[in-house]
C-alpha cells in the first residue's frame, strides 16, 4: 500500500484509536516498519527537545530532528517552540529501555525527507492536493502540504473575489484543497519551492452563477464600496454590484436581492436589502474540483466579450 503524506493534524483528526496506536507493542512495530504517525507535542524542555506523551510512554524529539532545514541554514529555536501543543508527525528512530521505562526517540525531519522524496518531488503543475492553512501574511497564506512542509499561496491566487487579507477567506488550521501553481526558488538542496493556487478549484463564473436565480434574496459579504456601487460577494468566485448605500463597509454580511444575471457582460445586478453592521462574515468554500490535475482553466463564460 502506497504511503500517504498528509498535512499535520489529519491523522489525529481522523479519530484513529491512539491507545492501540501507542501501545508498546504497536510503537515497536511502528519503529520497525518506519510508519509515519503523529501526536501533540506536550512541551519543549530546557535543551530544546520536544516531549510527547504516547499514551503513557515518553517520546523525545531532539532539536535537530524537529525539521528538515534548507542547506546551510541555521535551525532556529522558534521552530521548536512553536510546535508545542500542535500535532507533529514523526517516525520512531529507536526505542530505548531505561530504568523509568521505555523512551521513544522521534524524528520529524526524517518524515519530512520522505515526504519530499516520495511525494512532493513528484507533483506536477496543476495537481490537486490537500493542504492545511498554518498562518497568514498580508501578501498571502502559508499552507502545510505534507508532514509540516509549508508552501505559499499568494493572496491573488486564493479566489477571484477581491479580498483585503487571507483571513477574509480562511481561518488558521483550516483544511483545504489546493493546486500546484509552480516551482521556482531553491528551498531544500536543489528542490524547487512549490507555490499554490486555489481559485481554479472554486468554479468558473458560469458555474457559480448557475447556483443563483433572478428573484432570489441571498446572503453575501460586502467586499468593496466604490463611488459607483457596492460589490457583494455571493460565493468566493462570484460577486455582484448593488447601488451605493450609506453606512456600509467591507466585511459586513449582507442580504441582497438578485435583480439580473447577464453572462454576456459577466455581471450580476443586486439590490442591497440589509447588512449586519459591525460583523465580519466569511463565505464557505464550495469546491468544484477536489482531485486530479487542472491543466487548463478559463473563468469567463464563452459568451462573454469585454467589447460588448
Amino acid at each position: 500500500m502506497q504511503e500517504q503524506y498528509y498535512p499535520e493534524g489529519m491523522l489525529i483528526d481522523s479519530g484513529e484509536n491512539l491507545k492501540s496506536l501507542f501501545s508498546l507493542a504497536a510503537l515497536e512495530k511502528t519503529a520497525q516498519t518506519g510508519r509515519i504517525v503523529e501526536a501533540r507535542a506536550l512541551l519543549c524542555d530546557g535543551d530544546m527537545n520536544l516531549v510527547f506523551d504516547l499514551n503513557g510512554i515518553k517520546g523525545i524529539m531532539p532539536k535537530q530532528e524537529v525539521a528538515l532545514c534548507e542547506d546551510g541554514k541555521e535551525f532556529r529555536d522558534i521552530a521548536v517552540i512553536t510546535r508545542v501543543g500542535k500535532a507533529v508527525c514523526f517516525v520512531i528512530k529507536e526505542i530505548k529501555k531505561t530504568d523509568n521505562g521505555s523512551v521513544c526517540i522521534l524524528s520529524r525531519r526524517l518524515a519530512q525527507q520522505r515526504c519530499l522524496e516520495n511525494y512532493l518531488d513528484h507533483l506536477n503543475d496543476g495537481d490537486v492536493i490537500r493542504a492545511r492553512v498554518t498562518h497568514f501574511e498580508p501578501f498571502g497564506c502559508f499552507c502545510d502540504i505534507g508532514c509540516g512542509i509549508v508552501s505559499l499561496m499568494s493572496i491573488d491566487c486564493i479566489c477571484v473575489s477581491r479580498i483585503s487579507h487571507p483571513s477574509d477567506r480562511f481561518y488558521q488550521g483550516q483544511l483545504i484543497y489546493a493546486a500546484v501553481k509552480s516551482r521556482d526558488d531553491i528551498i531544500l538542496g536543489n528542490r524547487g519551492r512549490i507555490a499554490l493556487t486555489h481559485k481554479e478549484l472554486l468554479g468558473t463564473w458560469q458555474e457559480n452563477a448557475d447556483r443563483f436565480s433572478v428573484g432570489q434574496t441571498v446572503a453575501g459579504v460586502v467586499r468593496s464600496v466604490e463611488d459607483y456601487g457596492i460589490f457583494v460577494e455571493l460565493s468566493p468566485n462570484l460577486a455582484g454590484l448593488a447601488e451605493r448605500k450609506e453606512n456600509v463597509v467591507p466585511g459586513q454580511g449582507a442580504a441582497v436581492y438578485i435583480k439580473n444575471i447577464i453572462p454576456q457582460k459577466m455581471k450580476i445586478k443586486l439590490v442591497l436589502v440589509d447588512t449586519d453592521f459591525g460583523a465580519k462574515s466569511r463565505i464557505r468554500c464550495d469546491y468544484f474540483i477536489t482531485e486530479g490535475n487542472v491543466s487548463h482553466w478559463r473563468y469567463a463564460p464563452d459568451s462573454y466579450s469585454r467589447h460588448r
